[in-house]
């Protein structure tokens, strides 16, 4: 069994014993360090080379890298395997859907917590991403007609590619199914993510699962 190194990050004690207890009950998980800012955090991210990031979004005071949306942007650029769950107060819509749309593996409300972090542990442990429901009534995600508008944009060989992405196949699975090239297959997923404006594999597949589009 694959077990999933993780290092935790958050500004508030309480917040890292609570989330250390429930990384150490599960073993599909090992807790390789803990950060109390974004500097340690991006310190400890190069030390150990973790599978899973859990973060929270706010942990002000640090110049360096900053917190929210910029340190989360740093983490994907420089750390690009590493897979990010984001603790979050924030309820606006329009970051949480950058959030996903910058391809984090999940969003949770701090307030629901204790609810929800066991939940998310058991879908990252499975590769599936997870986005707590009290979060995603706040974004793109709950809304039906800026969903069905991306989707309409994607041509039918695009919808192909993405429904046989979200079933598990690679690029290069997915040439040999269609009989197409794997460069004409990685062409219009890029395509199909530049219409749904996701920047990563895990953004699409947060997207498309959520969204949902290829329920019969």
């Amino acid at each position: 069994m694959r077990v999933i190194k993780t290092v935790i990050a958050d500004d508030h004690p309480v917040v890292l014993v609570g989330l250390r207890e429930m990384i150490q009950r599960d073993e599909r998980f090992t807790l390789v360090d803990e950060a109390v800012s974004s500097s340690q955090l991006v310190e400890l991210l190069a030390l150990n080379q973790p599978d899973l990031v859990i973060t929270d979004f706010n942990m002000p005071g640090d110049d360096t890298y900053g917190d929210g949306l910029k340190l989360i942007a740093y983490i994907i650029k420089h750390f690009p395997a590493v897979t990010i769950l984001v603790l979050s107060m924030v309820s606006n819509p329009l970051i949480i859907s950058r959030l996903l749309e910058m391809g984090v593996a999940g969003v949770i409300a701090k307030n629901h917590i204790h609810e929800e972090i066991g939940k998310a542990l058991n879908a990252l442990a499975n590769d599936r991403p997870y986005v707590a429901p009290t979060v995603q009534k706040t974004s793109v995600l709950s809304n039906p007609r800026v969903i069905d508008e991306r989707f309409s944009n994607l041509s039918p060989r695009e919808v192909e590619v993405l429904r046989l992405f979200v079933a598990g196949s690679s690029v290069s699975e997915i040439a040999r199914l269609l009989n197409r090239s794997v460069k004409t297959v990685s062409t219009q997923k890029v395509s199909a993510m530049q219409k749904l404006e996701v920047l990563t594999d895990h953004a699409l597949l947060t997207y498309c699962i959520k969204a949902d589009p290829f329920e019969s």
